[in-house]
Formats: structure tokens, sequence, C-alpha cells
């Protein structure tokens, strides 16, 4: 859902010397993760903060690889219909390109408000907020200094389970109140690696946290995923203008290209006559779940690759969910596998409150105040179709 911009880089220690020399890690998208490569690849700092990666692994062959900067996801492996072992995300191989490359928020956690806010201003209690616009006119994923961009403090109490935190001060990018995070990652033995999110402030502020990992299931580096068949559980989405601000209309997607109640490729409408994949330059929209009687995970999207056979199933508490098919990479960036990154090579599936919610009345609120704990959990599920 996102504008490639380079985003300027204040003060960072790049990687040590000895450990630029090390050999990258290629064999992350062919076999076992090379845990021993990517540690000393990812062994440096910013602004005087240690960066590392950690590793979750189950016995069903899955695997992941995280970093404490912006708490991305670096690698997942899954096994596909023939059992071979397949990274499904995209990435690099060492904290450097993450750094110098272009801002894609590859994996990362997003913060403190996910997707856009119209021209980066919000009202609280009669107080006006300006915020860091980093997308033309208006504030995408947190500002240029967001979440994506922060180290997180990591600890790993056991192999399947890693818990990051990170306090946000007030002032930050313009958002009020210190507010104190914590993400914590646990993979299953059933393949279903859990997000789990809590936030307090204390000071009433607005927050959308969400997961930016972009998905090909038939591996990293694939140059499509119009041949991917997806699900989403949405009879509505919010339409957008020109710069991607929804317009306060929920529209039902009965009649529309944004029909996904049935299954059906990615690729089959995306090219289709229609204003709102003019103004998104394909999907890059906010889809609203259908409403279930109880609390807790509900099924928001399912999609499969026909290829390799892999099927990810997104379960999540939140009321919406973004759809983006890869619409702004445009084969400048290269990835782990040394391929380059091409137009709609990736997608992702974003759970979220609505974009702009702090100015849309009728949408569900993002406001936290003292005293409230922010909690919300999604669930990446994988299994073979």
């Amino acid at each position: 859902m996102k504008n490639l911009s380079i985003l300027p880089v204040v003060g960072l220690a790049l990687l040590a010397a000895g450990c630029q020399s090390e050999p990258s890690a290629p064999a992350a998208a062919l076999g076992s993760i090379d845990t021993v490569a990517l540690k000393r690849a990812y062994a440096g700092e910013t602004e005087g903060k240690a960066v590392s990666i950690y590793f979750l692994r189950n016995a069903a062959q899955m695997q992941v690889a995280i970093t404490n900067f912006g708490g991305r996801v670096v690698a997942l492996q899954v096994p596909g219909k023939d059992g071979k072992p397949t990274d499904v995300v995209t990435g690099y191989n060492n904290l450097k390109d993450y750094l110098s490359q272009p801002e894609a928020y590859f994996g990362a956690i997003i913060g403190r408000y996910g997707n856009r806010i119209a021209r980066g201003k919000f009202q609280l209690d009669g107080t006006t907020y300006q915020l860091a616009v980093n997308n033309g006119v208006n504030a995408l994923h947190g500002g240029p200094k967001g979440f994506h961009n922060q180290v997180w403090d990591a600890s790993q109490p056991d192999a399947h389970t890693l818990v990051l935190n990170y306090i946000s001060k007030d002032g930050e990018e313009g958002y009020p109140g210190n507010l104190s995070v914590q993400v914590t990652y646990r993979l299953s033995e059933d393949n279903q690696l859990r997000i789990d999110y809590e936030a307090t402030t204390d000071k009433k502020t607005i927050v959308n946290l969400t997961n930016h990992s972009y998905f090909n299931l038939n591996g990293d580096g694939d140059s499509t995923i119009l041949d991917h068949v997806l699900t989403i559980n949405a009879d509505k989405f919010t339409p957008v203008d020109s710069t991607l601000i929804p317009t306060g209309i929920l529209q039902d997607v009965k009649g529309t290209p944004f029909d996904f109640t049935t299954a059906k490729a990615i690729g089959k409408d995306i090219g289709a006559s229609d204003a709102q994949l003019k103004n998104g330059l394909g999907y890059d929209h906010n889809f609203v779940l259908k409403p279930v009687a109880t609390a807790g995970l509900r099924e928001a999207a399912v999609v499969y690759s026909p290829n390799t056979g892999i099927q990810l199933t997104v379960l999540t508490t939140e009321p919406a969910i973004q759809f983006y098919s890869g619409n702004f990479l445009d084969g400048t960036l290269q990835g782990k596998s040394g391929k380059k990154y091409m137009h709609r090579s990736a997608f992702c599936l974003e759970t979220q409150h609505y974009p702009d919610a702090p100015n849309q009345p009728s949408f569900p609120s993002t406001t936290l105040e003292p005293g409230k704990k922010y909690q919300t959990s999604t669930v990446y599920a994988f299994g073979k179709h």
C-alpha cells in the first residue's frame, strides 16, 4: 500500500567492517535458513542500540527469522505440497540493505498508526495534532521514523516465542502520549505464526498496529502473485480518493472487481476499467470484515498458490484488512534470492482498523485512553491446498 521513498537515515552506525565482508544467506529461499550467516549480517547497531536476528522453529519444518530492527519478519519458510521448504516473504539478507534501500516496509511492525491519515492531522478533545507527512500530503504508517524504523528490545523465552518491546515517547512523529508497546511472535506446532499486540499510554492518543509482511506463496523472488487464488471475508470495502484516503463510504463489493467473497485469482479483475483500481493502481484498499456474533479471532482471508500448494489463512480480532497487490514494486529492489522484486510480485494482507479513522466519525474508533489497554491479535496460518 505504499509508494517507495528514500528514508533519510541519520547517525546510523551500519554493520561493522568485519560483518560487511561476511557472505549473505543465499540459501534462505532454498533450504534451511542459514542462521550463522544471518546472525553475522544483522550484527550491527542503529543509534547506539544493538540489532540482532532471532529464529523460531517447529517440528513441522516451519522456520521464521525476525530482526528487532522494526520487528521485521525477514524469512518465513513453510513446506509446499512436495515437502520442499519455501521462503514465502520478501526481505533482505542483511541489516545494511534495510537501512539503505528505499523503504517498502518489508515484514515490519507498523505504528503508531498503520495506513494513512489525511493531511497528517487529527483532533483529540479539541486539540489538533500535526503528524509527520511522508506520503504526498498524507501521513503513512506512523511517519518516516515510525515503528518500522526503530530498534526494539527483544527477549526470547523459548524456541517458539519472541517478545519485542518499544516505548514511543510523547511527541514522536507528532503523536501524543508516551506509548508502551509489546509485540509477541509465537510459532505453533501446526504452522501458525501468531502476533499479539499490546499497548498502554499515559495520554489520550491513537493506535492502529499491524504487520507489513509481503507474501509470494510461489516463493520469494517469484515474478508474480496474479496467479494466487484469494478469498476475503468482506461484503464491503472503503473507496478512496486519488491520495488513497477513504471517502467515508462503505461500498458493497458485489458487482465490482473487489468481490473476493468467493475464491478467484488476484489477476482476474485487476485490469478492469474501474475508478477505484485506477486510484490504487490496483488493489490497495481496506476491506470491512463481515461482523461476527462473538469476540475473538475470525477468518479474514484465505489465499493459495496453485504452483506450490501452499495456503495462507489470516485470522484476526481486527475489524478490517488491507489487501495490497504490490503495485509500487517496480524492479528496483533486489531481495534475498538475488532476484528483483517486480511489479505485483508480492502481496500484503494487513489486519487493521480503518484508514483515517481519527478523521472519520462513522469509522470504528482508534483512540486509546490512559488506564485502558490496546490488545489485538492476528494469526498467519499455513497449510496445503
